[in-house]
């Protein structure tokens, strides 16, 4: 099991501001009401706010399916309010679903390893409020964004930074969080 802790110099109105720009600015439609799987902008915004507010996210990776609801079962009881189940586990959906349910309202869940569109649309389908992927995927970003869902894209250099901001992704995570040499590239190849 891993845990990622996001932290910010930045004012929660600051992140919230810059996030909100970016989905003004964004190839997301304004009338998703024609799009499969689309958000409202409103829980667009939940979303946002509750990142910019919370902050910290458990990131649950377990080897095996019934070692799943037990650990993100103790993320949660040890105070987490963002969870995100990664598809490299496995019955990753059903669990996500799981919880989902049992804790809607009370603790945002969402899904990642995320790789292309149509892992996305199954962890919508699984109820997912947020989208994670290891690498920035301009498809999956944009795929998101036209359907106000929340994607968060691992990048590595400022290029990337930048072009997952202009492809729609309010928010983006350095990732991996290895620094620099051969290392580097290890530490991506484990998260996918």
């Amino acid at each position: 099991m891993a845990l990622r802790l996001a932290t910010s110099k930045l004012s929660n109105r600051t992140i919230v501001s810059a996030a909100k720009t970016a989905s003004q600015t964004t190839l997301r439609s304004l009338s998703t009401s024609s799009l499969d799987r689309a958000k409202d902008l409103s829980d667009y915004d939940r979303v946002l706010s509750t990142f910019a507010t919370i902050r910290a996210c458990a990131v649950l990776r377990t080897a095996t399916s019934a070692a799943c609801p037990k650990a993100m079962q103790a993320c949660i009881d040890g105070g987490f309010k963002i969870v995100e189940f990664t598809l490299t586990t496995p019955d990753c959906l059903d669990h996500l679903a799981d919880f989902r349910q049992k804790y809607d309202g009370d603790v945002m869940v969402g899904c990642g390893t995320i790789m292309n569109t149509e892992d996305a649309e199954r962890a919508v389908d699984a109820g997912a409020e947020f989208i994670i992927t290891p690498v920035m995927l301009p498809d999956v970003i944009e795929w998101c964004a036209k359907r106000n869902i929340v994607s968060v894209p691992g990048c590595q250099t400022p290029t990337e930074l930048v072009s997952a901001y202009r492809a729609g992704a309010p928010l983006q995570k350095l990732f991996p969080g290895v620094a620099g040499g051969a290392a580097g590239g290890e530490g991506g190849a484990a998260a996918v």
